[in-house]
């Protein structure tokens, strides 16, 4: 009897345990074996109207969650390491991170926002990191491109993504090297027939007429991402839009005289006094790209990073920047970097490398809404090169660099206000 006895003991106990099991805890520290799901798992509760606590500097921005068996079995089907803990424990941890000498706290996610990815239909010879780790992390999003932005679909949605893109009506700079593919006349022909169906003469007009629609949207209330050339072209368009900066292949017509002299500042998120490139056959945008000094760098200091900031006082910069990595490998792209000399004052810096002068990850706010700006084409790819294929995230499921942007995907989902512990 006695085998049934202790047997019986044991299964009193662990069920004891569950009864006290309140809340499921998702570490994000080095103890996390996928952190990209983990984030696709804060997203899935939020769809399930369940409030998820974002422990701000707690163990690398850890998710603490009311304990419903439904989201264990998701945790365990996703491969995400998560711990069970008692009401008692959640409640240390509270008191723990409340404390005015830590600098830790307490962000309730409420509402899964709705995203769009800005992204045209026809395939082009490169990925988006974006989408690639939103499709991982199991994250829905809708994918909208111009038409759709300039007939007034942007306030349907919370946040929204820049894909790898030119808001200059330059194709991408990438006439020098390309202009006889298939894929750079194919995107130049869907281009124009874009632009007149929507009733603009050009595509440089069209993609100003976008990028006012985006600030529009930003300005209301709407959180806006970008990566890599989809972050300086953006600003460039806008300084640009009383002058004409496109040559005769990219547009049909001349440029404006001096028109690098005539840029308007006043208008850009980011960045300023910047000096345009004139030579249409060279792969630059502008002098804001740090990209040439990321080039004589060895690929092993090509690191950035993180600025570390008060959890208490400063809760939007804080999320931003949760990671189990305060150093962050870098990674070209054809805008890698920004020359921290044509960062606006009022611009926050979220991560840089000192040395090279460079800011990689910078935010900001305009009107009701906030801008991020984050350079560099692939987190997990130091050169993804026009062609090369997709990078598979099994292979870097606790990625530092691709952390950031699902910050900024579970971002708008935060309680404005403070939420007091």
């Amino acid at each position: 009897m006695r085998p049934k006895f202790f047997i019986s003991l044991i299964f009193l106990f662990l069920f004891s345990f569950y009864l006290q099991a309140s809340y499921l805890l998702i570490p994000m520290d080095d103890a996390q074996k996928n952190h990209l799901k983990a984030y696709g798992l804060a997203f899935y509760s939020l769809q399930q109207d369940v409030e998820v606590n974002w422990l701000l500097n707690y163990r690398g921005g850890s998710f603490m969650i009311k304990y419903i068996k439904q989201l264990e079995d998701e945790l365990q089907i996703r491969g995400i390491s998560y711990e069970i803990i008692p009401d008692a424990k959640s409640v240390a941890i509270l008191s723990e991170i409340s404390n005015p000498e830590r600098n830790m706290d307490v962000v309730k996610l409420l509402k899964a926002p709705k995203i769009a990815v800005y992204s045209p239909d026809g395939k082009q010879p490169w990925d988006d990191a974006v989408t690639l780790v939103l499709t991982y992390a199991e994250i829905p999003y809708e994918v909208i491109y111009d038409r759709e932005v300039i007939q007034g679909e942007l306030p349907l949605y919370d946040w929204l993504h820049l894909h790898h893109e030119d808001f200059t009506g330059q194709y991408g700079r990438f006439y020098g090297n390309y202009r006889n593919h298939a894929w750079y006349q194919d995107q130049v022909s869907r281009s124009e027939a874009m632009a007149a169906e929507l009733g603009f003469k050009k595509v440089s007009q069209l993609k100003l007429g976008v990028a006012e629609e985006i600030k529009k949207f930003t300005a209301g209330g709407g959180f806006l991402f970008s990566m890599c050339s989809g972050t300086d072209s953006y600003d460039i368009a806008l300084a640009a839009s009383e002058i004409d900066i496109c040559e005769s292949m990219f547009d049909g017509d001349g440029t404006t005289s001096n028109y690098n002299s005539k840029l308007n500042f006043d208008n850009t998120f980011a960045f300023k006094d910047f000096t345009l490139k004139t030579n249409p056959m060279e792969y630059e945008f502008s002098n804001i790209d740090a990209t040439p000094i990321h080039n004589k760098t060895p690929q092993e200091r090509d690191l950035f990073t993180l600025f570390e900031f008060s959890a208490k006082w400063d809760p939007v910069p804080t999320m931003l920047c949760q990671n189990h990595s305060q150093i962050v490998k870098g990674f070209m792209g054809q805008t890698t970097a920004y020359d921290k000399r044509f960062i606006k004052s009022d611009v926050l810096i979220m991560g840089e490398n000192k040395a090279l002068n460079s800011a990689r990850y910078i935010h900001g706010k305009f009107g009701n809404g906030t801008w991020t700006f984050y350079g560099g084409h692939d987190p997990e790819d130091y050169q993804h090169y026009v062609g090369d294929p997709p990078t598979d995230l099994n292979l870097h499921p606790n990625s530092p660099g691709y952390r950031l942007i699902l910050n900024n995907v579970l971002f708008p989902a935060a309680k404005k206000k403070k939420q007091k512990t």
